[in-house]
């Protein structure tokens, strides 16, 4: 029975909703998720992570945005923003977009935030830190520990939006991508990262976009049609470089269903040809009651995507990525992962 990694220090993280398009809202990345997930993991077997020290971001993270991410609360904290205008989390105003702007350091907390950030969704607070080390420590916890059964780990903040240097879509550390890093740390490269969240794993493919031994794939809602994360996630983005061949998007229409959606999922699958271990960046997003995506994937889409995981037989560490719908939450990971274990066998 596969083993879960979970802390509760990934609850402190309160993000208290978004900022859409200029407007507050109530968001969907809430401490919750946890809960009603772990709930669901009840009789299954739970461990902690291993603290990591902090310099180990560093593998696939700027150390610019590691140290950004540790001091932005307090720095927030300091500054005059909580009282004027009163906004209580760390959200960016100004984004350096102007040609020219390299290289300067502003002094302003809200401007330095928009050197990092990639979006206004995704907040910091209090317990924020806390929690992204946590979800890192799961996932670094998970990929020390995997040997031929996986391991699960439920990361949470998510993490496969988050870049070499930048933040954003409610992940701040790449979970997935840590994960990836230190199976190749232990020998057990190539690694493919197989990512079925409903939204493309944009920051995963911008760290490894230019090498051949970790290779990304993944099936996602297509961002032509107006889906987070919109710039990327394309089909002809296939690597470069070193990395060229090792990149592949499977975009999908809204409202595709199982049937498409476990064909690219099967497509991924052979894509891990030659792989040593997988990474799983598992969002349960593209189910149909979930409110972040329009992809309508059942529990039974779940359980058979699993199952074809499973079936490669392959070291692989299971990364909680999305899935926002808290009453279904729980059954469509567990789905996920009796299908893993029926694949496998274990």
């Amino acid at each position: 029975m596969i083993t879960t990694v979970t802390d509760d220090a990934t609850l402190a993280h309160d993000p208290g909703g978004e900022i859409w398009v200029g407007v507050p809202i109530e968001g969907t990345e809430s401490p919750e998720r946890v809960t009603v997930i772990r709930e669901a993991l009840a009789s299954r077997p739970l461990m902690p992570p291993t603290q990591h020290p902090t310099s180990e971001l560093a593998s696939v993270h700027d150390p610019e945005l590691i140290s950004f991410l540790e001091t932005a609360w307090d720095r927030w904290s300091e500054s005059e923003y909580p009282s004027d205008p009163g906004q209580p989390k760390v959200v960016p105003y100004v984004f350096p977009a102007v040609t020219g702007v390299k290289g300067r350091r502003p002094r302003s907390i809200g401007a330095v935030a928009g050197l990092f950030a990639m979006d206004t969704m995704t907040l910091i607070g209090g317990g924020s830190w806390r929690a992204i080390k946590a979800a890192a420590d799961c996932a670094l916890t998970a990929a020390d520990r995997v040997e031929a059964e996986p391991i699960y780990a439920l990361c949470r903040p998510p993490g496969h939006h988050a870049g070499p240097a930048f933040y954003g879509g409610s992940c701040y550390l790449n979970n997935a991508a840590l994960a990836a890093q230190r199976l190749i740390d232990r020998g057990l490269g190539p690694v493919t990262v197989l990512d079925v969240d409903a939204h493309h794993g944009n920051g995963t493919q911008e760290i490894f976009y230019r090498r051949s031994d970790v290779r990304y794939a993944s099936a996602h809602v297509d961002p032509g049609e107006g889906w987070f994360p919109h710039f990327v996630g394309f089909a002809d983005e296939t690597g470069e470089g070193e990395g060229l061949g090792a990149n592949l998007n499977e975009p999908l229409q809204p409202g595709s269903g199982d049937g498409p959606w476990l064909d690219a999922v099967a497509r991924l699958c052979r894509f891990a040809s030659g792989s040593r271990s997988l990474v799983i960046s598992l969002g349960v997003d593209a189910a149909a009651a979930d409110p972040e995506s329009p992809l309508e994937v059942t529990a039974s889409g779940y359980a058979r995507a699993g199952r074809m995981v499973g079936e490669l037989g392959l070291p692989a560490v299971i990364d909680q990525e999305g899935g926002y719908h808290l009453p279904t939450l729980g059954e469509l990971v567990v789905a996920f992962l009796e299908g893993v274990e029926a694949g496998g066998g274990w």
